[in-house]
């Protein structure tokens, strides 16, 4: 799975909405949906605020590894 499509599925199973990530990361809802669709690449600052956001590895995030790990 490529990290677009787990921050998309990681979203909807937290029963979040686009504009509420967009605010966590402090960018619009329209640049969000180009990093959930795979536009646009997501710079590595906003990938560490929802690695821990969610409580999990960046190696899970980007598709790497399977296994959720929490952050130590």
């Amino acid at each position: 799975m490529k990290y677009h499509e787990r921050i998309r599925a990681l979203r909807i199973a937290h029963h979040e909405t686009q504009q509420q990530l967009a605010d966590l990361l402090a960018t619009s809802q329209q640049a969000y949906l180009k990093y959930e669709k795979g536009v646009n690449e997501m710079p590595i600052h906003r990938i560490i605020t929802l690695c821990e956001h969610y409580n999990i590895s960046a190696d899970y995030l980007l598709g790497l590894i399977d296994d959720p790990r929490p952050l130590k």
